[in-house]
């Protein structure tokens, strides 16, 4: 009872900062709690007349049966592996960077450039890497021919469309993932830096010891959150990249799924396969924060 009471007694004191927070507590339970209801319908055969019938695991060892299903799980895996491992350390590189920048004028105008990015629509984002990747007159080949080397159509190329979206990927959210690291930085006692300074040490000395020691927390969670939506490899950016030249090689489980479900309709089918991939995010989640725990004391909770 006293319990409850000191909670809405904080509630109460609190009630601007509560006030602000309710239109992201609505969001979430409309678009990520109530859907979870629905999650159901994975273990039934869905019908338009009448009540749903329950079927177990039928769609789920149709799913995992499915040649589809498994070249779709291979192309999430892939594409997610690489944009953990090529983009993941960049947004840490870059607030280290920025950090490093003292001219403040110059700073502001170098956040906004590596900022702007985040905030365009991937079908925006698409059309600018379509037409620098355009195989007659793009920047890109452009380049390339001045270098005296062929031009190459990157959109239709199995071999470079994954790395066209790690790239594009990393163009648009680097910057945007910076400022989690940044503001971690600002949080670094400035004495720390006098007392390294004092005793010799070198910018790249006092990164290694004193700044990247300290972001250690922030890095684990972040990654942590990240692996949570392994299994995402991005909608957006593989749709609208998506071509029939391609398609074999960054069909992902998303699209997948709207292609079964919303396209031809076979929503119990699609259910189970989201849950599968939603299923796996969760246990990623846990799994890391628990050896991240216990060998570094640091989680996300």
């Amino acid at each position: 009872m006293k319990k409850s009471q000191g909670i809405l007694k904080q509630i109460k004191s609190n009630w601007v900062l509560y006030a602000m927070l309710l239109p992201a507590i609505v969001y979430f339970s409309i678009f990520h709690v109530v859907p979870l209801i629905g999650m159901k319908l994975a273990f039934q055969d869905y019908r338009i007349i009448g009540d749903n019938v329950w079927v177990g695991w039928k769609h789920f060892k149709i799913l995992f049966s499915s040649p589809a299903f498994i070249d779709v799980l291979q192309n999430t895996v892939i594409i997610s592996v690489m944009k953990i491992v090529f983009f993941f350390p960049i947004p840490i590189i870059l607030s280290l960077l920025i950090n490093e920048v003292r001219v403040g004028k110059f700073r502001k105008y170098v956040q906004s450039i590596v900022y702007l990015p985040h905030f365009l629509s991937w079908v925006v984002i698409a059309g600018i890497w379509i037409a620098l990747l355009n195989p007659v007159d793009g920047g890109v080949n452009v380049l390339r021919n001045f270098f005296q080397m062929p031009s190459l159509d990157f959109m239709t190329s199995k071999d470079h469309i994954r790395w066209v979206l790690v790239f594009q990927e990393m163009w648009r959210s680097a910057g945007w993932d910076s400022i989690i690291y940044l503001a971690a930085i600002m949080k670094i006692s400035p004495s720390l830096y006098e007392a390294a300074k004092i005793d010799g040490a070198s910018k790249l000395q006092q990164m290694r010891y004193i700044t990247l020691p300290s972001l250690t927390g922030t890095i684990m969670t972040v990654f942590i959150l990240n692996l949570g939506f392994f299994m995402n490899a991005g909608f957006d950016q593989v749709f609208n990249m998506m071509n029939s030249s391609v398609i074999s090689v960054i069909d992902i489980l998303d699209t997948y799924v709207y292609r079964i479900g919303i396209l031809n309709g076979q929503y119990a089918y699609a259910t189970a396969a989201s849950l599968f991939k939603g299923v796996i995010g969760v246990i990623l989640i846990l799994s890391t924060h628990f050896i991240s725990k216990r060998f570094t004391g640091k989680g996300v909770w």
